[in-house]
C-alpha cells in the first residue's frame, strides 16, 4: 500500500503536466525585417528607395539609398516591399504580411509639398480595409526636398478615425518597421 502511495505521489504529477503541454499553442514570433524597398514606376522613371539595416539595432545606422529624383505633377504607383536579409536565402516579409493582412498596414507620411499618398483601392485586407502595400503618388512642387516616412503597423485599430485613409495619428498598435527616405521633387 505504502508504494502505491508512492507511485501515485510521482505518477499524477507527471501525468498533469504531460497534459499540460503547450505542443498545440501557435507561437507568432516577431518579423526581423532587415529591408524595406518602395518602388516608384511613372512618367517613364522607375525610382528605387532602400533601406538595409543588416545589424539591427546595432551601431551602425541603415544604408539608405534613392535612384532618382521624383518629377512635379507626375503620378507614380508604388508598393513596398519588406525582407529579412539575414536569413540564408532572405526571407520575403511581405508574404506573411499578406498572410496576416487584418494585422498589418503600412503608412506613408510625406510633407504635402512633396506630394501626396493615397491607398490603391484594391489592395484590401480580408475586412476591406487596407493593407498599404501599393499606393499612389503624386509628386509635388519642383525644387522641393523632405523625406518619405514609411511605417509598418502591427495590429493597428484599422477602423480608428483616418486609419483607413493613411493617417497613423489614431492606429495604435506597435511599429514593426520605420524608414526614412530622403527626396527631392525636380
Amino acid at each position: 500500500m505504502k508504494n502505491l502511495k508512492l507511485i501515485a505521489l510521482f505518477v499524477i504529477p507527471a501525468l498533469i503536466l504531460t497534459s499540460c503541454s503547450n505542443e498545440d499553442t501557435v507561437v507568432n514570433e516577431e518579423e526581423v525585417i532587415t529591408t524595406v524597398t518602395t518602388t516608384l514606376t511613372g512618367g517613364g522613371q522607375v525610382i528605387t528607395l532602400t533601406s538595409r539595416d543588416l545589424d539591427g539595432d546595432g551601431p551602425n545606422a541603415p544604408i539608405v539609398t534613392v535612384s532618382g529624383n521624383l518629377v512635379s505633377g507626375t503620378t507614380y504607383t508604388g508598393t513596398t516591399t519588406f525582407s529579412n536579409e539575414l536569413a540564408d536565402p532572405a526571407e520575403d516579409i511581405t508574404a506573411e504580411i499578406l498572410e496576416e493582412n487584418l494585422d498589418h498596414q503600412v503608412f506613408y507620411f510625406l510633407n504635402a509639398t512633396l506630394g501626396t499618398v493615397t491607398y490603391d483601392p484594391t489592395d484590401l485586407d480580408s475586412e476591406g480595409n487596407p493593407i498599404g502595400l501599393n499606393f499612389t503618388l503624386v509628386a509635388g512642387t519642383s525644387g522641393t526636398t523632405g523625406t518619405l516616412t514609411v511605417t509598418l503597423r502591427h495590429l493597428p485599430n484599422k477602423t480608428a478615425p483616418g486609419v483607413s485613409d493613411g493617417s497613423i495619428t489614431n492606429a495604435a498598435g506597435n511599429t514593426d518597421a520605420e524608414v526614412y527616405f530622403p527626396l527631392t521633387v525636380n
